[in-house]
C-alpha cells in the first residue's frame, strides 16, 4: 500500500435526526430545481449509451429517441441478455405504443416496479455505499457517507480507481482543495482505460451544494461492475497460473530424471562389457595396469555415479510427492527407466565389478606364477642342456676297435660312470617336463616356445638313451677283452660324480629364485638354508677324500708311467672342476644369505601393512554400521519439528562426510598392500571392499533420510497440515511399529487407522473400507505400509486440494462464461510464458458454439490431473 494510504474513521456530521431532516430538506429543494432534472437526463442518456454503443448505436434525447420503442426493446435486450418479442417496423402511433408496450411488459415480467423506492433498492444501495467504504477505508481525506456531497471533492472516484488500478493514477499528488482536477482526472481515465462513459462533468458536481444522488449512484455502480469483473478475471488467471506452474515445474523435473536416467543407464552398459572382459594379458606389467586402471574405476570414476543414483532416486521420490500433493497422476518414466531398472542395472554392474577384481587378483597370481615356473625351466633346461652338449657325439665314438684291453677296461668303466651320472640326470629331464607341462595348464603365453625346447631336450634324452644302449652293448662284447682297469681312476669316478651332482643341485638350489606371501614362509626357506649351511662341513669332507684320491691316481700313473695321458678314463670330472664348483657353492651361500635377508625385511613390511590396514579396518567397520543403527533409530524417533530433525539429520550428514578423509586414508593403505602383492590379512575380517559397500550405503541411507523428511514437509505444507498433527502421525505410526523397521503389517496399519479415530469394524463393510485403504497405501500388494504412504494418505484424509472443476471454472471467468477460450484472451489475462504453454497444449474446441481459432479449456484441465491426455 502506498504511503498515503492510510485508515481512515468513518463518521456523520452532527445526529442522525438532523442529517435525516437536511436530507429531506436537499430533496424537495432539488426537485424544484431545474438543473436538478438536466442533470438527471444527462447522466441516464450517458447509462443508456454504455449499454447500447454495445449494440453499435446511441441515443442523443430520450423522449425523441425511445418514442418509438425500438431503442428502448434494443436496450433492454442487451442489459437482460434475453430476446424480446420481434418490434413493429411501422411509422405509425400504434406501432411505437405497441413497441412500448412490448418493452413495458418485459420489464413488469422481471418483476420490476416502476413507481416508488422499495426495501431490495434501498439494499442494493446500501451495499453498494458499503463497498465505496471497504474500498477506500486506507485511503487519506476520503470519508464516504453518501452518494452525494461525499463525493464532491473527486477523491473517492480517484481512490477507487487507485485501489484496483494503482498504475493509471498518481494518487499522493492528488490535494483535496482542487475538486476540479481530481474529478477530471478520474473521469478521463475511467473512459479512457476502463470503458466507463462520462456520465456527469466535473462542473456539474464542484458547483452544486448537493450533487444528485442517483446520478452519483449511476456512475459509481460503472466502476463497481468494471472492477468486480477485472477482480474475478484475476481471481482466475490467478488459479491458472498456480496450476500451470506446478505442471511446468513437475514437467521439467520429468525431463530432468530422464536425463539423469539415460546418462547413468549410458554409463552403466558402457561400464559392464569392459567389467566383464575376461581377456588376460601376458604380461605381469600389463595386467598390473587392469588393476591400476580398476583402481581409477573405483576411486575417480564409480562415486559420482553412486550420488548420481542415489540424487536419482531422491529426485524421483521428490516429484511423486509433489504429483500427489497436486492431486496429479504418478510420474511413469520411459521404459527400461523406473529406479527399479536403474537398482537392476546397478546390481549386474556390482556383480561384475565384484568379479573382475577377483579375475584380476588370480590373474596376477598366476601370470607371477607362470613367471617363477619360466625362469625356473630355463634355469634346469640350460643346465641340462650344457650337461648334455657333446654327449651324443661321444656315445658315437668308435674308440673301442682300436683300444687295447685295458683302454676297453676302461672305456667300459667309462661308460658305466656315464650311466650312473645319466641315471642321476634322469630327475632333471623329469623336472623339465612336469615344469613345462605345468606352465601349459595355466596357459603361459610362450608356451610353444617352451614346448618345442622341453621337445628338444626330451628327444636328445631318449636319443642319449639309445646311444648309451648300444654303446654299452658294443663294451660288453669286448668286455671279456678288457681285463686291467685302473680301479683308483673308478673308484675317483664313483666319488667325484655323485659329489659332482650335489655341488650342481646345491648351485640350482642356491641360484633358485622363491616367492613367498608371508612372513612364515620366509621363516621356513631361511630354516631349510640353515641346515644346508649345517652339511657343508661334511661335503667338505668328502670333497677332500675325492681328492685324495685324484692325488694318488695322479701318483701311481707317474710311478707306473700308464698311458693314460694324465685323464681319467672312466669321467670327465677333474679336481679342477670341484674345487671350482666348490669355490662357486661357497660364493653362492652368502649371496643367498642376503637374499634371504631382504625377503625377510619385505615380508616384515608386508606384515607392518597388514596391521596398519587393519587398525584402521577394525575401527571404520564397527563406526559405520553404529552409525548406519542410528540413522535407523534417529528416522523412527519424534523430537521437535520436522524442521529440528532436518537440521539434526543434516549436522549429523555432514559429519559422516566429514569422515571421508578416514576411507581415502584406508583406500591408500589398501593401494600400498596391493602393489606389494599381500593377498591375505589375518589381522582383520574387514576387505576395502567391504568398507566400500558399507560406505556407500551410509551415504546413501542418511541421504534418503534426509529426503523422507523433506517429503513430510512438503506434505506437511501442502494440504495445511499442523505440526501437532504431523506429531500425532509419527507417534501412532511408531507405537505399533514394534521392531522399528519403518513399516506396519496390515493388521497393525488397521490399529494404526483405529487409534486416530477411523470407523473400521470386523463387519463387511469395514472389511470393504479396509480394503480400499489398502489399495491406496499398498498399490503393489506387498503386505507393508512404509511411514511416506501413511503420512500420504492421511494428507489426503485431511486436507483440501485443487480439483479438475475449479481450473474449469477459473477459464470459463477468463472465457466471459464462453465452453471455450480465444488465444487473444489467454494472452490478456495470463502471463506470457504461461499463456504460450496453455495454447501449445489446448486442443481446438468442436462444439456447436465454436468459432475460429477456439481453445478447448475443458480437456486441457482434465488432463492437468490425468484425468485424460495432453
Amino acid at each position: 500500500m502506498d504511503h498515503h494510504i492510510q485508515q481512515q474513521p468513518h463518521h456523520y456530521d452532527g445526529g442522525e435526526n438532523d442529517y435525516m431532516q437536511q436530507e429531506d430538506d436537499w430533496d424537495r429543494d432539488m426537485l424544484l430545481d431545474p438543473a436538478w432534472e438536466k442533470q438527471q437526463r444527462k447522466t441516464f442518456t450517458a447509462w443508456c449509451n454504455s449499454h447500447l454503443r454495445k449494440a453499435g448505436t446511441q441515443i442523443e434525447n430520450i423522449e425523441e429517441d425511445f418514442r418509438d420503442g425500438l431503442k428502448l426493446m434494443l436496450l433492454l435486450e442487451v442489459i437482460s441478455g434475453e430476446r424480446l418479442a420481434k418490434p413493429e417496423r411501422g411509422k405509425m402511433r400504434v406501432h411505437k405504443i405497441s413497441n412500448v408496450n412490448k418493452a413495458l411488459d418485459f420489464i413488469a415480467s422481471k418483476g420490476v416496479k416502476l413507481v416508488s423506492i422499495g426495501a431490495e433498492e434501498t439494499s442494493a444501495k446500501e451495499g453498494l455505499l458499503l463497498w465505496c467504504q471497504r474500498k477506500t477505508a486506507p485511503y487519506k481525506n476520503v470519508n464516504i457517507q453518501n452518494f452525494h456531497i461525499s463525493w464532491k471533492d473527486g477523491l473517492g472516484f480517484c481512490a477507487l480507481i487507485h485501489r484496483h488500478r494503482p498504475e493509471l493514477i498518481d494518487y499522493g499528488k492528488l490535494r483535496k482543495d482542487d475538486p476540479m482536477t481530481n474529478l477530471n482526472t478520474a473521469f478521463d481515465v475511467a473512459e479512457k482505460y476502463l470503458d466507463i462513459p462520462k456520465m456527469l462533468d466535473a462542473e456539474d458536481i464542484v458547483g452544486t451544494a448537493r450533487p444528485d444522488e442517483k446520478a452519483i449512484m449511476t456512475y459509481v455502480s460503472s466502476f463497481y461492475h468494471a472492477f468486480s469483473g477485472a477482480q474475478k478475471a484475476e481471481t482466475a488467471a490467478n488459479r491458472i497460473c498456480k496450476v500451470l506452474a506446478v505442471n511446468q515445474e513437475n514437467e521439467q523435473l520429468m525431463e530432468d530424471y530422464e536425463k539423469l536416467a539415460s546418462d547413468l543407464l549410458e554409463w552403466i552398459r558402457r561400464t559392464i562389457p569392459w567389467l566383464e572382459n575376461r581377456v588376460p594379458e601376458n604380461t605381469m606389467q600389463a595386467m598390473q595396469q587392469k588393476l591400476e586402471d580398476f583402481r581409477d574405476y573405483r576411486r575417480l570414476h564409480k562415486p559420482p555415479k553412486v550420488q548420481e543414483k542415489c540424487q536419482l532416486e531422491i529426485n524421483f521420490n521428490t516429484l511423486q510427492t509433489k504429483l500427489r500433493l497436486s492431486n496429479r497422476p504418478a510420474f511413469m518414466p520411459s521404459e527400461g527407466k523406473m529406479v527399479s531398472d536403474i537398482s537392476n542395472a546397478w546390481g549386474s554392474l556390482e556383480g561384475a565389478e565384484k568379479g573382475y577384481e577377483e579375475w584380476l587378483l588370480n590373474e596376477i597370481r598366476r601370470l607371477e606364477r607362470l613367471d617363477h615356473l619360466a625362469e625356473k625351466f630355463r634355469q634346469k633346461a640350460a643346465i641340462h642342456e650344457a650337461w648334455t652338449d657333446g654327449k651324443e657325439e661321444m656315445l658315437q665314438q668308435k674308440d673301442y676297435e682300436t683300444a687295447s684291453l685295458s683302454d676297453i677296461k676302461a672305456l667300459l668303466k667309462k661308460h658305466e660312470a656315464f650311466e650312473s651320472d645319466l641315471a642321476a640326470h634322469q630327475d632333471r629331464v623329469e623336472q623339465i617336463a612336469a615344469i613345462a607341462q605345468e606352465l601349459n595348464e595355466l596357459e603361459y603365453y610362450d608356451s610353444p616356445s617352451v614346448n618345442a625346447r622341453c621337445q628338444q631336450i626330451c628327444d636328445q634324452w631318449d636319443s642319449l638313451g639309445v646311444l648309451t644302449q648300444k654303446r654299452s652293448e658294443a663294451l660288453q662284447r669286448t668286455e671279456k677283452l678288457l681285463e686291467t682297469i685302473d680301479q683308483l681312476y673308478l673308484e675317483f669316478a664313483k666319488r667325484a660324480a655323485p659329489f659332482n651332482n650335489w655341488m650342481e643341485g646345491a648351485m640350482e638350489d642356491l641360484q633358485d629364485t622363491f616367492i613367498v606371501h608371508t612372513i612364515e614362509e620366509i621363516q621356513g626357506l631361511s630354516t631349510a638354508h640353515e641346515q644346508f649351511k649345517a652339511t657343508l662341513p661334511e661335503a667338505d669332507k668328502e670333497r677332500q677324500a675325492i681328492l685324495g684320491i685324484h692325488n694318488e691316481i695322479a701318483k701311481i700313473v707317474q710311478t707306473y708311467h700308464v698311458n693314460m695321458a694324465g685323464t681319467n678314463p672312466y669321467t670327465t670330472i677333474n679336481s679342477q672342476e670341484i674345487n671350482a664348483k666348490w669355490d662357486k657353492v661357497r660364493q653362492l651361500v652368502p649371496q643367498r644369505d642376503q637374499a634371504l635377508i631382504e625377503e625377510h625385511a619385505r615380508q616384515q613390511n608386508n606384515e607392518r601393512l597388514r596391521r596398519q590396514f587393519a587398525n584402521q579396518a577394525n575401527v571404520i567397520g564397527p563406526w559405520i554400521q553404529t552409525k548406519m543403527q542410528e540413522i535407523g533409530r534417529i528416522s523412527i524417533e519424534m523430537h521437535g519439528t520436522l524442521e529440528d530433525q532436518l537440521t539434526h539429520l543434516r549436522q549429523y550428514e555432514k559429519s559422516i562426510v566429514n569422515y571421508k578423509p578416514k576411507i581415502d586414508q584406508l583406500e591408500g593403505d589398501h593401494q600400498l598392500i596391493q602393489e606389494a602383492l599381500i593377498f591375505d590379512n589375518k589381522h582383520t575380517n574387514y576387505t576395502m571392499e567391504h568398507i566400500r559397500v558399507g560406505w556407500e550405503q551410509l551415504l546413501t541411507t542418511i541421504a534418503r533420510t534426509i529426503n523422507e523428511i523433506e517429503n513430510q514437509i512438503l506434505t506437511r505444507d501442502a494440504k495445511g497440515i499442523s505440526q501437532d498433527q504431523m506429531n500425532e502421525f509419527r507417534a501412532s505410526f511408531n507405537h505399533f511399529d514394534r521392531d522399528h523397521s519403518g513399516r506396519l503389517g496390515a493388521e497393525e496399519f488397521k490399529a494404526c487407522l483405529i487409534s486416530l479415530g477411523f470407523d473400521i469394524g470386523n463387519d463387511a463393510q469395514g472389511e470393504a473400507e479396509f480394503s480400499r485403504i489398502m489399495s491406496i497405501v499398498d498399490p503393489n500388494r506387498l503386505g507393508v505400509v512404509t511411514f511416506q504412504a501413511f503420512i500420504d494418505f492421511m494428507s489426503r484424509e485431511t486436507a483440501d486440494t485443487d480439483t479438475a472443476d475449479q481450473v474449469m471454472a477459473s477459464f470459463k471467468v477468463l472465457a466471459g462464461d464462453k465452453n471455450y477460450i480465444l488465444v487473444d484472451e489467454l494472452r490478456r489475462e495470463l502471463p506470457p510464458d504461461q499463456a504460450e504453454y496453455c495454447i501449445a497444449r489446448m486442443t481446438p474446441y468442436t462444439g456447436p458454439d465454436a468459432v475460429p481459432g477456439a481453445l478447448d479449456y475443458m480437456s486441457f484441465s482434465t488432463a492437468l490431473y490425468g484425468e485424460s491426455d495432453l
